[in-house]
């Protein structure tokens, strides 16, 4: 989990930078075409030994998978990296509400406060005091809640299925969506705060973009394998703490992308949200 929290920090900034040239969706759908590559090739190499089963939830995380991705990438590109991948990282607390009723985890009252505190720095983060929410800021934490519910999934499936056939069904419905989404486009008049879902497919003509986009799918799909090993292996809870150490990362890479450096409000949010990631794997 700590090599992929810092390998998705890196990933974040490689998305900052494409986005000046390419949609948010056309980086989903490069990134995810060439993952489905790369995992296909891993199992040719390693065939996978589970029977498999509940190809439902295989699909399902798949979806929630894609839907936080589009999410998290068009935040990075219309907000500071260190507050979009802050706000992605509110997962974990989702995770332990989900948990608790999906997956009938034990919930705390030591818990239940760590996760208002928690959410209590989302509202940091966010700075909603003139009675409103940036409404990039209010898709950043649903794109959390969509990464929580696929993790979620991957406790449901982790014994019936390979790691790898986890993320390929990730990277798979991730390549579709976005081929379906670009063929629908003409075809939609979306309101403006929906367009980044239905941009038009333009070809990227610079060879430097292509470079991007191959070390970008590279490492993303390295990420998501150390992600979805590490949640197979402990308590969703313990490992989503662990992800949090992405954020300095992120601030780092924000800043010399050209992020202006957090104020004093969002490091106060940042903290209370770490600080109630903490709480909550030790209230487990």
């Amino acid at each position: 989990m700590l090599l992929s929290a810092l390998i998705s920090a890196l990933n974040g900034a490689i998305a900052k930078i494409l986005s000046d040239d390419i949609s948010a969706l056309e980086i989903v759908f490069f990134r995810n075409m060439i993952g489905v590559v790369l995992i296909l090739w891993a199992l040719r190499i390693k065939p996978p030994t589970l029977e498999g089963g509940k190809i439902h939830l295989l699909f399902l995380r798949g979806f929630l998978g894609f839907l936080a991705m589009i999410l998290f990438f068009y935040t990075i590109s219309a907000i500071p990296l260190g507050e979009a991948i802050t706000l992605n990282k509110t997962s974990p607390l989702f995770v332990s509400i989900l948990a608790y009723y999906l997956l009938h985890e034990h919930l705390s009252k030591r818990a239940i406060l760590a996760l208002l505190i928690g959410f209590l720095g989302i509202i940091f983060i966010t700075k909603p005091f003139g009675m409103s929410i940036s409404y990039e800021h209010a898709l950043g934490i649903l794109g959390g809640f969509f990464a929580a519910a696929a993790y979620a999934t991957i406790k449901k499936i982790k014994d019936i299925y390979d790691s790898r056939v986890i993320v390929l069904s990730f990277v798979m419905v991730g390549s579709v969506m976005p081929v379906f989404l670009f063929l629908l486009s003409p075809y939609i008049d979306a309101p403006q705060y929906l367009m980044f879902l239905f941009p038009e497919f333009i070809i990227p003509q610079n060879f430097s973009i292509w470079l991007l986009i191959g070390f970008m799918a590279f490492i993303s799909t390295l990420s998501q394998w150390l992600l979805t090993k590490a949640y197979s292996a402990s308590k969703a809870s313990i490992i989503g703490v662990i992800s949090y150490t992405n954020i300095p990362f992120a601030i780092g890479f924000g800043y010399m992308l050209g992020d202006s450096f957090p104020d004093f409000l969002t490091f106060c949010g940042i903290g209370l949200i770490v600080l109630g990631g903490i709480l909550v794997s030790k209230a487990k």
